[in-house]
């Protein structure tokens, strides 16, 4: 069974041939579109009080035809984690982590982020990395959330791949915290057959990553106060 889309100034109209005769729909979901002219007298439709009225069938079979479902695939989203204690202060970790073009210091698979000097709160990101002998390359534009200084830094991507997420610092001391890091992302297309294996790895490379935060924010800290 074939299936042709078209498409005109009021309407959208997917044509449907089978054995016993071409049914003309209305469905908003089309997205390939070919040229009218053939298939709209192939359809023999005309548009009455925006409803198609079908040329080739009965009013009998109209009553009879069962509605069409259309499936359409639903993106899996997943949810990862990680989180470690760091030897300084929450407004140490906060600020650190909060200069975000040096997070591909300690995020390697992220291989660069770029601030917007006009919008500050936006920012580019790239991600190149080796994923299960698969190289994937994905960039996004994201928003940074308002923050709450010293507990919140979140963010949400506004277009390209799809993902928010959070670093929240909670204090151990006067001079230590945990860093909890969640990152939610909508799976894409090429990674989707090794879903059920991509959190756990993902979750790794994040908890590497804190680690190296780790260090980095100690060497900063050092250094403000010095």
């Amino acid at each position: 069974m074939a299936t042709t889309c078209i498409s005109r100034p009021s309407t959208i109209i997917q044509l449907r041939r089978s054995k016993k005769g071409t049914c003309a729909l209305r469905n908003s979901h089309i997205c390939n579109y070919a040229p009218a002219n053939a298939l709209y007298s192939l359809a023999q439709t005309t548009v009455k009080s925006n409803k198609l009225c079908l040329g080739n069938w009965s009013s009998s079979q109209r009553r009879s035809r069962k509605p069409m479902r259309y499936k359409f695939p639903v993106m899996e989203w997943q949810d990862c984690s990680a989180e470690i204690d760091v030897d300084v202060p929450c407004s140490v970790a906060y600020q650190c982590y909060s200069d975000r073009e040096t997070i591909p210091q300690w995020m390697p698979f992220i291989s660069s982020v770029t601030v917007l000097k006009d919008k500050p709160d936006l920012s580019r990101w790239s991600l190149k990395y080796t994923v299960f002998d698969r190289d994937v390359e994905f960039s996004w534009l994201a928003r940074n959330l308002k923050p709450i200084p010293n507990q919140k830094i979140h963010w949400r991507s506004l277009e390209g791949l799809p993902n928010r997420g959070a670093v929240r610092f909670y204090p151990k001391g006067a001079s230590s915290c945990r860093v909890e890091l969640t990152v939610s992302y909508e799976v894409p297309e090429v990674l989707a057959p090794v879903a059920s294996a991509l959190k756990p790895f993902l979750e790794g490379l994040l908890l590497n990553g804190l680690k190296r935060f780790a260090a980095v924010a100690k060497d900063y800290d050092r250094e403000v106060k010095h």
